[in-house]
């Protein structure tokens, strides 16, 4: 460029007065210099991180991940935005210690709360909204937090964020119609009556007057709008498609029907298609909105699931085939109970309607996060996930890749699971015989081939023996670990 401005310059000097042909030449070159370090600018700053997580939504509940009958246009649309992952999974098969991989990115061999519980994360446990914030990330949550009760080390306003509206607790979660919410100041109050409410807010209302989910909503709009001169994380955790745990066998029922009042199906399955329908129509708001608002471009939206399809408030997984070609639900160590729909868009930066078999998980966000916000080196040293930025980028070849994936679950069918690129083994109930699956070609696992490969089983063994730390309180498993 220097040197077609030099000739330029060379032949204008034959036309023009030297002192005009002077400023003509300095403003060329300041125009064309100004777009470029604006380009550079921009092209340094790094992306918005916008995480939309689902609540017990299984892997086959997604029109883009096989389903026919459940309608989900809004996630399809993002999924032919973007990237979409066949093999990436939950922390857990339950909420509690899904969410806590996910924020400390340390898979529940090594992370603090390894099972559904009231624990609080204390400040010496280190999340990834903390780690943006020190980049100077403003970053808000809205909707199930689950990590931290009020007042305590854990709760977001002391994890990295500035902004928060939703619930603390997951069981106040169950609840769509609740007297309260939690905010930054403390509780605000709804006009819902719910009769013998828990100390925590779960429980059945009687008059539905505010829609939790819909006032979420609304702040995480509004937030988007408020920081879009950026960089912002949003994280919108999502209560649905989870039953109300509380309503017993109309806990899907909540909102009614929707647009499948008239179906022939039971009125647990119609309502459960409502609560899919409903979380649809959410994510495709807040991606419209920051469509709108000409941020496509600059935020990076991650789409997925805190673990496998539920089968509570009269709800059957299998009516709808929500697992899709794995076997299990929410609770299982089966791939149908952690492998979760994920879906990356990023506009002009991921290409559209492409996927990937890149085994990727919920610790593994943690440092892609900190990657994308130039803050690697305050991933901690025993976080057991690695950058998916290459993956995301289309640069397969510079993927790091993992040995193994790793969970334990610590409630009733309690067990370990290991994964790698090839094979699965299963240990559930613990303490019985190890299952070995090969993953690839067995989705269902239903064959189970440690007999043949008592190498692999060995191998597959250490790596369980290699992740597995013993926890704090509950979270140690029934049986002496070698």
């Amino acid at each position: 460029m220097a040197a077609a401005l030099g000739l330029l310059c060379k032949t204008l000097r034959k036309t023009f007065d030297p002192s005009i042909l002077r400023k003509l030449c300095i403003t060329c070159i300041i125009c064309i210099a100004m777009p470029i370090g604006a380009q550079a600018s921009e092209a340094a700053r790094p992306p918005n991180i916008v995480l939309i997580l689902a609540d017990d939504l299984g892997y086959g509940d997604c029109g883009c991940y096989g389903q026919t009958r459940l309608k989900t246009p809004n996630i399809d649309r993002l999924a032919s935005q973007g990237l979409r992952w066949t093999q990436f999974y939950a922390g857990s098969t339950v909420c509690a210690p899904s969410r806590c991989v996910l924020m400390t990115g340390k898979h529940t061999g090594r992370c603090l709360i390894r099972g559904n519980s009231k624990d609080s994360l204390p400040t010496a446990e280190k999340v990834f909204p903390e780690v943006l914030a020190k980049g100077g990330y403003t970053c808000g949550l809205f909707g199930k937090w689950g990590l931290g009760q009020a007042g305590s080390d854990g709760a977001p306003l002391r994890k990295g964020f500035t902004n928060f509206f939703g619930y603390l607790d997951q069981t106040h979660a169950h609840n769509f119609f609740p007297t309260f919410l939690d905010d930054m100041d403390g509780k605000k109050q709804l006009a819902n009556i719910v009769p013998n409410e828990s100390p925590a807010g779960a429980g059945v209302a009687t008059q539905r007057v505010d829609d939790a989910t819909e006032l979420i909503l609304e702040k995480a709009l509004a937030f988007v709008e408020d920081q879009r001169e950026a960089p912002f994380f949003l994280f919108f955790s999502l209560n649905l498609p989870h039953a109300n745990n509380e309503a017993g066998k109309v806990g899907t029922q909540d909102f009614g029907f929707g647009n499948y009042a008239s179906t022939d199906w039971p009125d647990a399955e119609k309502g459960f298609a409502h609560l899919v329908e409903k979380m649809d129509s959410q994510v495709g708001m807040l991606v419209d909105r920051i469509d709108q608002l000409g941020l496509g471009s600059s935020t990076l939206i991650l789409f997925s699931s805190d673990n496998g399809p539920h089968h509570e408030g009269g709800h059957a997984d299998r009516f709808f085939d929500s697992s899709g070609p794995l076997r299990g639900s929410k609770r299982d160590l089966i791939d149908g109970g952690i492998r979760v729909p994920t879906i990356a868009r990023w506009t002009g930066t991921i290409a559209p309607s492409t996927s990937t078999d890149q085994l990727g998980s919920f610790d593994d966000l943690f440092p892609t996060f900190a990657d994308l916000a130039n803050r690697t080196n305050d991933v901690p040293s025993d976080c057991t996930g690695v950058s998916l930025v290459p993956t995301l980028m289309g640069k397969s070849g510079e993927q790091k890749q993992r040995d193994y994936l790793y969970w334990s679950f610590y409630e009733g069918g309690m067990g370990q699971a290991v994964r790698t690129r090839d094979w699965k083994l299963v240990e559930q109930p613990f303490g019985t015989p190890s299952r070995l699956y090969e993953i690839n070609y067995d989705l269902q696992e239903q064959h189970d081939v440690a007999n043949r490969f008592p190498n692999i089983v060995a191998e597959l063994t250490a790596k369980m023996n290699q992740a597995y730390e013993p926890g704090e309180g509950p979270w140690v498993l029934r049986s002496a670990k070698k």
